[in-house]
C-alpha cells in the first residue's frame, strides 16, 4: 500500500467515529466498553508489536489514552460530533502547557499564537449549547467532556513523546493497553447490557475493527515510511471530515459559531504541526 494512501485512509477511518457512535442506541458506557474491547482484540491481531514491552511507563500513558477514548464517546453522545472532535483537537493548547514540564520543551513565540487561536476557538465552540435534531442529549456536558478528551489526548501525545525519547516501548503498545483498560474500567457502568440490535452490533464492530483497529494499522504503516510532519498534516483530515459524515448520515449540523471555532482550532493544530515538524510524534 502507498504510505500516503495509508495515512489518508487512517484519517478517514478515524473521522467516522462520530457518525458511528451516534448510530447506536446504546448508552455511552456500553459503547465505550464494547468498542474498546473489540478494538483491543483487533490491534493485538493486526499489530503484533503492540503485545510486547508492557512496561509501567507504557501503562501510565495508556491511562490517559483510555480516558481520552471514554470521554470522547461520552462527548459525542452528548453534544454534536463536530463539537466533540473540535474540542478534542484543542490538544495543542495543553501540549504547549505540558511541554516545558514533562518534555523540557521551551515555550516559543509561535506557541502563544497557538494558545490564542485554540482558546478563542474553544470559546466559540462552547457558545454552541444547542442540540441538533435530538442527537445531542446534553450539549453543555458534552462540550466539557470534549475539552477533557482534548486534555487527555495531549497527555497521551506527551507521554508517547516521552517514551520515544527514552526508547521505552513501541507507541502502539499504549494503544492496546489503553483500549483494554477502557473496556475494563467502563464495564461496571455498562452492565447490564440490553438486548443488542443488529444495527448496534454493526456499529460497534465497525468502531472497534475499522475506526480504531484498522485505522491504527494504516497509521503505523504510514509512519514507518513518511516523515512526522507529512503524516501529522494528513491526519488533520479527521476533524474536517468528522462533521461531514454525521451530517450525511444523521442530518446533524453544528452551528456557524461552532464551525468557526473548530476552524480556528484546526488552523492552530496545523500551525503547531508545522513549527514542530522536527519533533512531532503522532
Amino acid at each position: 500500500m502507498n504510505p500516503r494512501l495509508a495515512a489518508i485512509l487512517s484519517a478517514v477511518l478515524f473521522s467516522t467515529g462520530g457518525a458511528a457512535i451516534k448510530s447506536t442506541a446504546m448508552n455511552s458506557w456500553q459503547v465505550a466498553s464494547i468498542r474498546s474491547a473489540i478494538a483491543a482484540l483487533t490491534v493485538a491481531l493486526l499489530i503484533p508489536t503492540s503485545r510486547k514491552n508492557w512496561t509501567w511507563p507504557a501503562a501510565a500513558v495508556s491511562v490517559s489514552y483510555a480516558l481520552c477514548l471514554v470521554t470522547f464517546v461520552h462527548a459525542t453522545k452528548n453534544t454534536t460530533a463536530a463539537n466533540a472532535i473540535f474540542l478534542q483537537g484543542t490538544a495543542p493548547l495543553y501540549l504547549v502547557l505540558l511541554g516545558p514540564w514533562l518534555l523540557k520543551e521551551r515555550v516559543r513565540r509561535a506557541d502563544w499564537w497557538t494558545i490564542l487561536l485554540v482558546g478563542l476557538g474553544m470559546i466559540l465552540v462552547f457558545r454552541d449549547q444547542t442540540s441538533s435534531r435530538g442527537l445531542s442529549r446534553n450539549p453543555a456536558l458534552g462540550n466539557l467532556l470534549g475539552a477533557a478528551s482534548g486534555a487527555c489526548w495531549a497527555a497521551t501525545v506527551s507521554g508517547l513523546r516521552w517514551l520515544s525519547q527514552h526508547r521505552e516501548t513501541n507507541p502502539m503498545t499504549p494503544v492496546l493497553m489503553g483500549n483494554s483498560l477502557a473496556a475494563l474500567m467502563t464495564l461496571p457502568q455498562a452492565l447490564p447490557f440490553p438486548a443488542i440490535s443488529q444495527q448496534d452490533w454493526m456499529a460497534l464492530f465497525y468502531l472497534g475493527i475499522f475506526q480504531i483497529g484498522l485505522a491504527y494499522w494504516c497509521l503505523t504503516f504510514a509512519m514507518n515510511h513518511l516523515n512526522a510532519l507529512e503524516a501529522s498534516l494528513i491526519i488533520m483530515i479527521e476533524p474536517a471530515l468528522n462533521p461531514v459524515w454525521t451530517w450525511l448520515f444523521h442530518g446533524e449540523r453544528p452551528s456557524n459559531t461552532a464551525i468557526l471555532g473548530g476552524s480556528l482550532i484546526v488552523v492552530a493544530a496545523l500551525a503547531k504541526s508545522w513549527h514542530d515538524r522536527k519533533n512531532v510524534l503522532v
